[in-house]
């Protein structure tokens, strides 16, 4: 098997708040992240961020540059999961903001406080470039 490509979008309005779903399924269910999730088939890295962004946020992004690369490798022998993570800076441009596809929650959260929420391990490295 071969490591999954997966994108996050990462969102930092103008009052420094970052935007954060809860996962509501998969890896990480219950935690706290950026939207983001798997690149499928024949999608680029920017496309899967913009799909992500709409499906689990209701809001359409403008993808910048790559803000932080990483990868989540789960427990065991062999592993249960291994995601090489791109995440790009993202700007909002329309849509209404909800939670959906396999998000549980969204919020806008300041920046200082996000440590405060229960998150999926790569958020801390993620947040140390913001």
């Amino acid at each position: 098997m071969n490591p999954i490509p997966g994108v996050g979008v990462v969102i930092v309005d103008d009052q420094h708040r970052l935007l954060v779903i809860q996962r509501g399924d998969g890896v990480g269910r219950g935690l706290w992240a950026v939207p983001g999730g798997k690149v499928r088939w024949g999608e680029t890295w920017r496309e899967a961020a913009r799909r992500e962004a709409r499906e689990e946020t209701g809001l359409e992004v403008k993808v910048g540059p790559v803000i932080w690369t990483g990868e989540s490798v789960g427990p065991g022998q062999p592993p249960e999961w291994h995601f090489s993570l791109v995440d790009f800076e993202c700007e909002v441009v329309g849509g209404d903001l909800r939670a959906g596809d396999d998000a549980a929650d969204v919020r806008w959260v300041p920046i200082a406080e996000v440590r405060d929420y229960p998150l999926v391990p790569t958020m801390f490295s993620l947040l140390e470039v913001l």
